[in-house]
Formats: C-alpha cells, structure tokens, sequence
C-alpha cells in the first residue's frame, strides 16, 4: 500500500485508477465488475480518491489536429534571474495563453520547457512576436516544431 496525502492506495484504488484512466465516463456499475466489488463501496472509493485530489477531475480528449490545431511546438525558455518574483510573473504570464498547453520548471539548460499548440506556422509566430517574447524577465527562447506525434496518454502506470 501507498500512502499518498493522507489516503491509502491499495491494489483495488490502482485498479479503479487504471479503468477510469483508460474511460473516464465508465458507469460505476461496469467499474464495480471490473473491480471486483459491489456498487456502494465502488462509487465510495472513487469518491474518497476524488477527496483526497488523486482524481483530479475529468475531461474529454481531443484531437488536436482534427480541431485545426495541428501543430505542436516544443519551446525551450531561459529567464534573466530564477529568482522567486521573476518564476512566478512568467508562470502567471503562462496561465493567460491558451497556446500553451503544457509548461514545467526544468532543471538543466533551459528554465522552463512548454508546449504550444498553434494552426500554423503564423499563428506560432504571432504567439512568439506578441506575447511569449513581451514577457519581462525573458532572456532566450528556442522553438523545436514537433514532425510527428509517436505516443500520446495521459495514463499513469499504475503496476
């Protein structure tokens, strides 16, 4: 068993974890069966891991090429100073940019590492040109265009 903030995860929660993962719209009758419980303490468990902020939430996949969106560019960011005022103005700068749909604080040669999802090669340029590069405290940013999406999900191993 793991603890994790202040709620135990056994084999039976991972299962749960792994089902909802893989179809987050799965009736909490077909998830008790497929777990191996009745459907009272099925539907308690997912709400106590829902409580806990293991389940986070829930939401639709989309594709996003389908939806016009088709590139992704992998942005590397180098700040000026990492001092706390400067990380936390340009990860605020961050919230305000729907492009970006990822963005973690790195270790190593770059500050941070995003990506931004664009239509097109204009779009990302007028992304760069009027809004990433206006953020104070920005010293270099260096764009790799993705050719290819290999593998894609959002479930976490849950062996």
């Amino acid at each position: 068993m793991q603890k994790t903030a202040n709620r135990q995860i056994d084999q039976i929660d991972r299962k749960i974890l792994s089902h909802l993962q893989r179809d987050g719209r799965m009736a909490v009758q077909e998830l008790a069966e497929k777990v191996g419980l009745t459907i009272s303490p099925c539907l308690r468990r997912v709400r106590l891991l829902e409580e806990a902020g293991i389940i986070r939430g829930y939401s639709a996949v989309v594709d996003q090429a389908r939806i016009g969106l088709p590139i992704s560019v992998f942005v590397q960011v180098k700040l000026e100073r990492q001092r706390e005022e400067e990380l936390q103005r340009f990860d605020k700068a961050l919230a305000r940019f729907p492009e970006v749909v990822e963005a973690y604080l790195m270790t190593g040669v770059c500050d941070y590492l995003l990506r931004v999802v664009v239509a097109d090669l204009p779009a990302y340029e007028t992304f760069l040109r009027d809004k990433l590069t206006r953020v104070e405290g920005v010293r270099s940013i260096e764009s790799s265009f993705a050719l290819k999406q290999v593998k894609s999900t959002f479930a976490l191993p849950m062996e």
